[in-house]
């Protein structure tokens, strides 16, 4: 079975399997003999930045010299990048051989897409002995195909609102849903967020007996400063003092995710009675590896794309382009999922765009096109409509001059469809040009 078919096979299978609950996971991690309870790592929850601080996390694992999983959600390009195996995508056969494996398992218990993948990275990392394997939560926490990981540490990142539908219409609930993660006595790092939604976490980590570190008490980032080469600052905390620190990921939110991502990382590397290293930590940061985050993918004009998908993530978005580039005219190619708030993202991205280019990407919960048009009409931005998001990139492109910006956003179904046409893309610009 090749790639592609193996990756039809299971969406088709799988892919309407999806039910909350923890009962198929658990029958089928049994059935593996429980390889989620043999691992060391990180876990991670959190609205937004839990990828980006999860890819710090392996940078700064792997510059350590520690063997290093990693299991992220969703992926853009390729399935493999759910397996990343010491900074690289698993083997294709390696991964065919362990499904067929428990393919009768997963059969048996109508296992979902998601359980299947995320039980399939339990088990291989287990059967590599890897050190560190670091797990990035799919949807929430307290009922997420990755609970029952046996982690060393935890780390919620940012409570914000996102699949009301799944975790609640506030961010307190949203909070005790991601705070599901959190295991007994086990160290929880908080990263920046509002304090409601931080006092739902700290109650259930006190309950759990579960220690922890807190963005604004015990650790914080001050001097943040952004450029298209990335993000600096200064990280205090009680163990750790470090003046201009740079992360390649271009953002002010990733001086947050980087400051929660060391200090789950210092805490995983002292429980391993193991030091870190500051020439190690500013090398790992400098090598970051995670695509579709305030990418830049071209040069003259400017072309970006980010997978901000809810209202903090677009707000973030939204604050960086007006520092990045405060007298650059910005196009903007939106399309957005249907299930978010398309009147406040709206809202948001209007405030940067001179024009935008509203379109549809192939995802089911894709918004329909007129319905993005009803609030982009409302703030009476200039607009055009694209019958797809790669035409709405060309366009986007055609109209610009060498020193504007063209902004791809609205999901990560839209970034994954630009970075599997970016040689298409490139080829429209010297055309132009």
């Amino acid at each position: 079975m090749k790639y592609q078919q193996f990756l039809d096979y299971i969406y088709q299978r799988h892919s309407g399997n999806v039910k909350l609950g923890l009962d198929r996971m658990n029958k089928i991690l049994a059935a593996m003999n429980k390889p989620n309870l043999k691992l060391a790592g990180i876990h991670i929850a959190g609205t937004n930045g839990k990828g980006s601080t999860a890819a710090m996390c392996e940078a700064l694992s792997l510059q350590h010299g520690i063997t290093t999983g990693l299991n992220t959600s969703p992926h853009l390009i390729d399935y493999r990048e759910r397996f990343r195996i010491n900074g690289k995508n698993i083997d294709f056969t390696e991964l065919l051989t362990t499904y067929r494996k428990w393919e009768k398992i997963f059969e048996k218990n109508e296992a979902s897409f998601f359980e299947i993948t995320t039980a399939m990275a339990f088990y291989i990392f287990h059967e590599k002995n890897l050190r560190n394997a670091i797990f990035e939560v799919g949807l929430g926490g307290r009922l997420d195909g990755t609970k029952p990981f046996s982690a060393t540490v935890s780390a919620i990142t940012s409570i914000s609102y996102d699949h009301p539908k799944s975790l609640g219409e506030t961010v307190e609930k949203i909070a005790f849903e991601k705070a599901g993660i959190i295991k007994e006595k086990t160290p929880v790092i908080i990263g920046k967020m509002q304090a409601a939604p931080r006092n739902v976490i700290k109650k259930v980590a006190i309950q759990k007996k579960s220690p922890l570190i807190i963005y604004g008490k015990d650790f914080w980032a001050e001097n943040v400063k952004i450029s298209e080469k990335g993000t600096c600052f200064d990280l205090l905390s009680e163990n750790l003092s470090l003046k201009d620190l740079c992360t390649n990921l271009i953002g002010k939110h990733q001086a947050y995710n980087v400051s929660s991502a060391l200090m789950a990382f210092q805490k995983f590397m002292e429980i391993k009675n193991r030091k870190v290293e500051e020439r190690l930590i500013r090398a790992a940061l400098q090598k970051v590896d995670w695509i579709g985050r305030m990418q830049i993918i071209d040069r003259k004009p400017t072309v970006m794309i980010d997978g901000a998908h809810n209202e903090e993530g677009v707000s973030n978005l939204v604050q960086n382009l007006q520092e990045l580039f405060p007298d650059k005219k910005i196009l903007f190619v939106l399309a957005i999922l249907r299930d978010k708030n398309l009147e406040k993202i709206i809202k948001n991205i209007c405030q940067v765009s001179s024009k935008i280019f509203i379109t549809k990407n192939q995802s089911k919960r894709a918004a329909e096109i007129e319905e993005q048009v009803k609030y982009v009409k409302k703030f009476t931005t200039e607009y055009e409509i694209c019958e797809d998001v790669i035409s709405a990139a060309k366009q986007a492109i055609s109209e610009t001059k060498r020193d504007d910006i063209v902004m791809i956003s609205g999901s990560l179904y839209t970034i994954s469809e630009i970075l599997a046409h970016l040689d298409e893309l490139k080829q429209t610009k010297k055309t132009l040009n």
